[in-house]
């Protein structure tokens, strides 16, 4: 059984998409971290970075943090979503996600949505970085069905929930034909539905907008 210690974050959505979509056992321990819960000494021990999420394999009393290696691992261990032959596409664009898309968008986040008026630079840089992720997927998208080529993986899995929150970027998701497209597809499994609402509150998948 697969316990994943999370809040209801992009990141954090990520797995509970995974662990819906592989059909693994596994329950949800929250970690509130509006009360810093994630710096506690218990919480460090097994994620060094106080970041959620981590997962702790109980078969084999493993723990894991970042959400890339969590997918990884996922995927090696049920054989879905991270076959040998696509690995060579699928890392480069998990690692894009993890490295470049997740981070500027969760900057967009914090000066456009949460901290709106209080840095017209951080509000200007992120939201033009954001609408040019935007093109760069639709413009890959363009090409093939998902983002690794024609197979749904965990590049897709790791990268929709932060297309999820696009209703906070203003950026026009609806004005991105192909990334559209793709995020529709997504949006209608019924593992990402279960999985995006992780902590059992009929959270909604945004539409596109």
């Amino acid at each position: 059984m697969i316990e994943l210690l999370t809040a209801n974050t992009p990141n954090g959505k990520k797995i509970s998409i995974m662990l819906e979509e592989i059909k693994f056992d596994y329950k949800v321990t929250k970690v509130n971290i509006f009360k810093n819960e994630q710096f506690k000494p218990e919480f460090i021990k097994i994620s060094p970075f106080s970041k959620i999420p981590v997962i702790i394999d109980h078969e084999n009393k493993h723990s894991l943090f970042e959400s890339g290696a969590i997918l990884i691992y996922l995927g090696e261990k049920s054989g879905k979503f991270y076959l040998e032959k696509e690995k060579k596409e699928i890392n480069q664009w998990l690692m894009a996600q993890m490295g470049y898309i997740g981070p500027m968008i969760g900057q967009h986040h914090q000066f456009h949505h949460y901290n709106p008026g209080k840095s017209k630079f951080g509000e200007d840089r992120y939201f033009k970085i954001t609408k040019e992720i935007y093109k760069i997927l639709d413009n890959r998208l363009s090409d093939c069905k998902f983002l690794a080529g024609e197979s749904y993986t965990i590049a897709d899995i790791a990268t929709f929930p932060w297309i999820a929150r696009h209703e906070w970027h203003d950026i026009g998701l609806k004005k991105f034909k192909h990334l559209s497209r793709w995020y529709e597809i997504i949006s209608l499994r019924d593992a990402v539905v279960k999985g995006f609402d992780l902590l059992n509150e009929n959270e909604k998948i945004p539409v596109v907008s």
